[in-house]
């Protein structure tokens, strides 16, 4: 049902259940997760500026397929970097790049207020992906 499994990262409390959740589902289904963590960066000033760095961005991938590895889940990660705010693009792009059965993310847990102001990550990723998207809590 699901053979690959696209789950997208950012290290936040809420990112680490849909860790679990997508480990879970991915030993059930005997599939394969694919950690996901976009880097966001910006022009400022005439200047290219990294709001992450690329070895933070790898470590928090790597540990969290060591994690679903751990837990026997098989799984692998990619960083990519992309503009700011191309966060949700970012994450179908590779879903679909990537043949994935599923997108799983995280939610901070916007108020409908706050949504409307900032828009979330996935909020925009359910309105922009081909495939379904399990959105954690």
């Amino acid at each position: 049902m699901f053979e690959r499994i696209l789950l997208a990262v950012d290290g936040s409390e809420h990112s680490r259940r849909a860790v679990a959740v997508a480990g879970d589902l991915a030993r059930r289904y005997d599939g394969e997760v694919v950690v996901f963590h976009a880097r966001e960066h910006e022009l400022a000033w005439g200047t290219d500026v990294d709001l992450e760095s690329a070895e933070e961005a790898r470590e928090l991938v790597d540990g969290v397929v060591r994690e679903l590895k751990d837990a026997g889940a098989n799984a692998r990660g990619e960083v990519v970097r992309v503009p700011l705010g191309n966060v949700p693009r970012a994450i179908v792009d590779a879903a679909r790049a990537e043949d994935a059965g599923l997108i799983v993310v995280g939610t901070r847990g916007l108020s409908d207020w706050e949504r409307l102001l900032l828009g979330s990550v996935a909020h925009k990723v359910v309105h922009l992906a081909p495939v379904p998207v399990l959105v954690v809590r």
